[in-house]
């Protein structure tokens, strides 16, 4: 039985041997290369991918912007820090952000953050911005 046992064994060893020779060999034409470019291109992007610039309008002054436009959800006060999320990001005193009313980008900083409000600065402009209660 030991004897059958081996003899089958080699003979499927000699035969997986006989079909790995018989094997094509796979020769590649063309092969991937990446050589990173002097312009500095981000390795992440596609091969061949250009970034198209975008063209936004920035703040030309122009019209007031109404405090409905913000949503204060939470103010938080922290040893020395004062935190508020505002239209659902994180800020905190002094902190600049853009917001983005159609076409039209403008430039604000959170100037004050008190007990139940927020006073935005933009220009010359002060909004003030209450907390909202549900």
């Amino acid at each position: 039985m030991k004897t059958l046992l081996t003899i089958a064994l080699l003979a499927f060893l000699s035969l997986t041997r006989a079909q790995a020779e018989k094997a094509p060999v796979i020769d590649l034409k063309t092969k991937s290369a990446f050589a990173m470019e002097a312009s500095g291109r981000n390795p992440f992007w596609p091969i061949g991918w250009k970034p198209v610039a975008k063209i936004s309008t920035t703040d030309s002054g122009g019209s007031e912007i109404q405090p409905a436009a913000f949503l204060v959800s939470s103010i938080t006060f922290d040893k020395g820090a004062r935190f508020a999320i505002i239209n659902g990001k994180t800020m905190q005193e002094g902190q600049q952000f853009g917001l983005q009313l159609g076409n039209q980008t403008y430039q604000l900083t959170v100037k004050v953050i008190e007990d139940g409000r927020v006073i935005l600065a933009r220009r010359d402009q002060e909004i003030t911005v209450h907390l909202r209660r549900k």
